[in-house]
Formats: C-alpha cells, structure tokens, sequence
C-alpha cells in the first residue's frame, strides 16, 4: 500500500542550517535581492534536506537533488527531484512560509494569499471556461477565495507535472467549488486547510 504524503509547514525563523546545502543552492540562495526571500529559501530547504533525509538513511547534506527533465521540450528544467528517485517532493513559498510534500509517487503543491478582487478578476481570464462560469456565478465577495482555490489547485497539479505554468491553466477543469472536482486521469488533487487569508493544495499521482 502506497503510504500517505507527508506535508510540512515551516517559517522563516525554523532554524536553518546553510552549510547542509549544495553549491548550486547557495548560489540561489544568495542570488535573491531580498533578505526575506533568501532567509526564506534557506529555511526551506534546510528542512527540505532533514526530511530526505530522514526518509533515506543519509546526513542531509549526503542528499543529491537534481531537476528532470521538462515533459514540454526535455530541457533539463522539469520537477525538482532526488536524484535516487524518489521519493518525490514539492515546495511552495507565501510571504514567511513554506509547504513542504513529500510523497511516494509525484507530488505537487502551491499556496497563496487570497488577493484583491481586481487582481483576482483579472487572472481569472486565463482559466477554464466552466471555472469562469462557476466564478461569475458566485457573489462578488466570494469570488477572490474561490478564485484562489482554482489557482492553487491548478499550480500544484503543473507542479506535479513538471510542466509548470507552460501548459497553461484553462486545458484541465478543477472546479471552483469548496473541494476540488475530480483530477485529471491519474492524478488526486486536493485541498489543505489553512488560515482565511490563505489556499493551500495538494496533487498526487495515483501509485
């Protein structure tokens, strides 16, 4: 039986330890203009690092991360991955925050703050037309939440891919409603609850 995924949320001030990353992570690390994001960055994957490896015997600086190659053009762009495998990880960042999943099979994850009504109104033109529809249908009041939960859910699901927002956001129909509509053929998505002012979600590849 396939185990669960495991979901970790983290803030900046989690202590984070920078010599257990790789050349190639401080080098983006330090490559951020803004302290906040780096402080974040780093945090992230120090925790990022302890969870590998936990999950496969070695010190967290023994963990070889590397990118697979994109499902669009093969450029080696596509998910971050261990380069043993698996198991299979997704990271997103909201202000001091990150989500962590790890998973035994593909994994995707994207959290947001809710944003203004004009801002929500605006991307909501890029997606599908029955999530257009169901979002007009709504008060307008409750239109950036449910806005927000299409947009995450959708950003996990790329995620998972690996195609990102390449393979743009108006193809697969996930529903606005209060739970996610049915995934994509061989995919589970789903929310995670988090505070008001945040929407959080999770896709998972069916093992």
């Amino acid at each position: 039986m396939t185990p669960p995924p495991v979901l970790r949320l983290v803030r900046t001030e989690t202590q984070a330890d920078p010599s257990t990353l790789d050349a190639r992570e401080r080098r983006r690390a330090f490559a951020f203009a803004r302290a906040a994001y780096r402080d974040r960055y780093v945090t992230a994957h120090t925790e990022l690092r302890r969870l590998l490896a936990v999950r496969l015997g070695i010190a967290p600086r023994q963990v070889t991360l590397a990118r697979e190659p994109c499902p669009v053009c093969g450029a080696p762009h596509g998910r971050p991955a261990v380069a043993a495998g698996a198991p299979h990880f997704s990271l997103a960042y909201s202000a001091d925050l990150c989500l962590i999943a790890l998973a035994a099979t593909p994994v995707g994850v994207d959290m947001e703050a809710v944003p203004p009504p004009d801002v929500a109104a605006q991307l909501a033109c890029g997606l599908h037309p029955r999530e257009r529809t169901e979002l007009a249908a709504l008060p307008e009041e409750e239109r950036p939440l449910a806005f927000t939960r299409i947009w995450v859910r959708k950003e996990a699901y790329l995620k998972g891919l690996g195609t990102g927002l390449a393979k743009g956001l108006s193809t697969d129909y996930l529903g606005a409603g209060a739970a996610a509509a049915e995934g994509p053929p061989g995919w589970t998505i789903a929310d995670i609850a988090m505070d008001s002012s945040l929407s959080a979600a999770i896709a998972l590849r069916h093992g």
